[in-house]
């Protein structure tokens, strides 16, 4: 698989490499998806995952092992959207907004996840190359697969944030694709999150008994 780590081509003057594109054209698909409420979305977030797990396995064994994690999460995903499917009008997922329960619950996993992985990758530096912001986006990225998985609106919120902060780190370290591609994964957040938004609020409206479907 080393040629998923190496050049397909040069834009503005950046390296493109093939791992860096193949990887992030198939987030775009996952998140187009992920918008339609499709099943689909976690077989190609698994396979992007794998993708990135291949280019990475035999020299970077920190980051193919993020992948495993990211792989695992798809295949919950998988499972939670085939259990929660029909319960919209459609046939697909009901967005919802999480409880403040859960947003607490999200935010102090995601907090103490990224302290304790951050910690993790400084003890054993083969396994990062930048602890703490590499920490950050692997957890905030499970964290937002998470409730994706759940059907939330706020796993949109949660995918800006690590966007935020990978993205500069990704044109860094020479992962230039990334960079390139973040003005349509913006779009596709903003279009997806305001979609979900609206479905939830129509799908939390009752239904009075005499009236029209």
């Amino acid at each position: 698989m080393n040629w998923l780590n190496s050049e397909a081509f040069t834009l503005f003057g950046q390296r493109i490499i093939w791992s860096d594109m193949v990887g992030n054209i198939l987030g775009l698909i996952t998140l187009a998806l992920g918008w339609r409420r499709s099943l689909w979305t976690w077989p190609v977030q698994f396979l992007s995952g794998l993708v990135l797990f291949a280019a990475f396995y035999g020299h970077l064994t920190g980051s193919a092992g993020k992948q495993a994690v990211v792989m695992a999460v798809a295949l919950y995903g998988w499972w939670q959207w085939r259990r929660d499917q029909g319960r919209a009008e459609d046939g697909h997922i009901a967005p919802r907004f999480a409880s403040w329960r859960e947003r607490a619950a999200m935010l102090g996993a995601a907090a103490a996840g990224t302290v304790a992985v951050a910690l993790l990758f400084t003890a054993y530096p083969s396994l990062s190359w930048d602890p703490w912001p590499d920490a950050y986006i692997f957890v905030g990225t499970v964290v937002a697969m998470y409730a994706q998985a759940k059907g939330m609106v706020e796993f949109w919120i949660a995918w800006l944030l690590v966007d935020l902060v990978g993205v500069p780190l990704n044109f860094a370290n020479g992962y230039a694709f990334s960079g390139f591609v973040y003005v349509i994964y913006g779009a596709l957040v903003l279009w997806g999150m305001r979609d979900w938004w609206l479905r939830s609020r129509r799908s939390s409206q009752p239904v009075l008994e005499g009236a029209p479907a």
